[in-house]
């Protein structure tokens, strides 16, 4: 029946086929779409596409951005001969990424110290070459870039001078002329399905992409087209650089639009006006460019330009997610990777009092200014008004047992950013945000959410590459404090045992006594029941504190270094599964000193 009735029945004639490049068996397509194909030139007529470097070892020769010292990464460099005369070891790379469109995942870094060194020498016990560093020549130059792999949708982004591409991260080198030209075509819907044509699969191959047929419009829509573009790309870098997980992030959004406003809520009113006009914005040029290309290509039964939401690449505010950002970036802030005086990142790696200095009982920290093109234009020294943490240790407790743990550091933050004349208006806005329970004061919901879900949620954020590393004594919450990766040196350990550890175990002995002293008195029943409860947590906890202490000792006499271009995974798992004699005849301990990375 479905034979005869023609259900699912194409009919094409086979000449067609041989209109398309690589003569795809494509039965589905219209006249309308093979057209194409006959009245355009394939892209590789204006570009060259091109497939990246094969490291032989990603482990070994790349990392997120984040995790080494930021004034090793080389920015900007035009090709390899002025990167290798840089004597810098990391640079941008071009590695693919999620489904995005116009500008960002701008994420990796990869070792070409020397030009490419090691990587160009690296080889199996054999001897055999297992790297293969292809297309050097078009290292480093402007380009645009895909994700070899992505969903349904095709999409580019347009990728800054400076960067080196990887296999799924391959990318195609335009005429000049032709460079916004083809990233508004290549984003247009008709892009996806003139790829699907040659290729119809979730790969986006560099031959397929040479392939697409392109059909060049008259001067006058070349212009507004290549004006739509740009705007696009813009747009998509604002949003990008609105997260600290860019290089380029300058300041919490929250800041940037709070104006004069001394409301947290305000300030998140101001960013979600601001986020809404970019996305319709976006949307409104993503779809005049589907208008324009359509009719370029004739395909006007074929589609229409509307574009779903859900296909906007750039993100609108959101509150639950916007305010924890809020709190890591005011973390950012205590640990002095970023300053509310200057802006951009202002320490993460090197000598800390290069960028921030303790004069005559003010803080200080160094703003530099760079413009457009990267050139220093202002570097002085500022007062801080917002001081960072002078140790590199917040401690995060269930309790106030510590007059600068990390609820009264981010109080005091949120007193500088705004007022303190609305204070709790601010924190009960934040507390909301974090699902504050009915039973709670907005401190104890923020401290809970420091005790429960802040490393969680950072983490994530920074895909299992941590730069703040959580000490942490285990399931009772007996012991948490962070400290700032890029601040450790030998004598860290040891001041988190001595100056934190240590003290804390003596606030719980003084709490006990306290407690005591409520269950022995007059005190009502139920007084006595939260107190006899407190107790036995506070003793759990001690006990977890006491077994953490050989850990923590044990880890603190090795006076362990560590070297940021090992990176995170490399650097932690030397202070897990730390193994401690416990005597004759007796098995070691074994145990963890930072908190498991999930």
């Amino acid at each position: 029946k479905w034979f005869f009735e023609k259900v699912g029945h194409y009919e094409a004639k086979k000449e067609y086929f041989f209109k398309i490049p690589g003569i795809p068996i494509a039965y589905w397509i219209s006249n309308h779409v093979i057209s194409c194909f006959i009245k355009g030139k394939p892209l590789d007529n204006f570009a060259e596409p091109k497939v990246g470097l094969q490291t032989g070892n990603n482990d070994i020769f790349l990392r997120l951005w984040h995790e080494v010292a930021f004034n090793k990464i080389g920015f900007g460099y035009p090709n390899c001969e002025k990167a290798a005369g840089s004597k810098l070891k990391w640079f941008p790379y071009n590695k693919g990424g999620e489904y995005r469109k116009w500008y960002g995942n701008n994420e990796y870094i990869v070792n070409w110290e020397n030009d490419g060194f090691e990587i160009k020498n690296y080889r199996d016990k054999d001897g055999k070459l297992k790297s293969r560093p292809q297309n050097t020549a078009f290292y480093f130059k402007r380009s645009i870039t895909w994700s070899f792999v992505s969903s349904s949708y095709f999409g580019v982004r347009y990728s800054d001078q400076g960067f080196i591409f990887d296999v799924s991260g391959s990318s195609l080198f335009p005429q000049e002329e032709y460079h916004l030209f083809l990233t508004g075509l290549l984003c247009a819907k008709i892009s996806t399905i003139l790829i699907n044509v040659l290729n119809p699969t979730i790969s986006f191959q560099v031959g397929d992409i040479a392939s697409m047929p392109v059909i060049l419009p008259d001067v006058n829509m070349k212009v507004l087209i290549d004006d739509l573009v740009k705007e696009n790309i813009q747009l998509s870098r604002s949003e990008w650089d609105s997260f600290e997980t860019s290089w380029d992030f300058k300041k919490h959004p929250l800041l940037i639009h709070k104006g004069n406003c001394t409301t947290i809520e305000q300030a998140f009113n101001n960013w979600t006006t601001f986020t809404e006009r970019q996305f319709n914005q976006l949307k409104a040029n993503e779809e005049e460019l589907n208008r324009i290309f359509i009719e370029i290509y004739g395909l006007q039964d074929e589609l229409t330009p509307e574009v779903e939401d859900k296909n906007i690449t750039i993100r609108k505010a959101d509150r639950i997610r916007d305010i924890k950002s809020f709190i890591s970036y005011a973390v950012g802030c205590m640990f002095g990777r970023y300053s509310i005086d200057a802006e951009g990142l202002i320490y993460a790696g090197g000598d800390f009092n290069d960028r921030w200095k303790y004069d005559n009982g003010q803080w200080k920290v160094r703003k530099t200014v760079k413009d457009e093109e990267g050139k220093v234009i202002e570097d002085t020294w500022v007062d801080a008004t917002f001081a960072p943490d002078m140790d590199n240790v917040l401690p995060i407790t269930d309790d106030e047992y510590f007059e600068d743990d990390i609820v009264s550091r981010f109080v005091e933050f949120l007193k500088v950013i705004f007022s303190g004349d609305t204070l709790e208006e601010n924190l009960d806005y934040i507390a909301e945000a974090l699902g504050r329970k009915p039973s709670e004061t907005s401190r104890q919901a923020i401290r809970r959410y420091f005790m429960k879900d802040f490393y969680k949620d950072h983490v994530q954020a920074y895909q299992k590459r941590p730069i703040y590393w959580l000490f942490d004594s285990g399931k009772q919450d007996g012991f948490k404090a962070l400290i700032y990766m890029h601040r450790y040196d030998e004598f860290t350990v040891a001041r988190v045992r001595t100056d934190y550890l240590h003290r804390l175990q003596k606030s719980y002995e003084a709490e006990i006594k306290r407690l005591d002293i409520i269950i022995d008195s007059n005190a009502s029943q139920r007084e006595k029941a939260n107190a006899r409860g407190k107790k036995e947590q506070i003793v759990k906890q001690m006990e977890e504190c006491l077994q953490y202490d050989q850990v923590i000792a044990h880890v603190a006499n090795q006076r362990i270094k560590i070297d940021l271009d090992d990176g995170v995974k490399e650097n932690y798992a030397r202070f897990q599964g730390i193994e401690i004699p416990q005597g004759e005849g007796r098995k070691p301990l074994k145990a963890d000193l930072l908190a498991k990375i999930l």
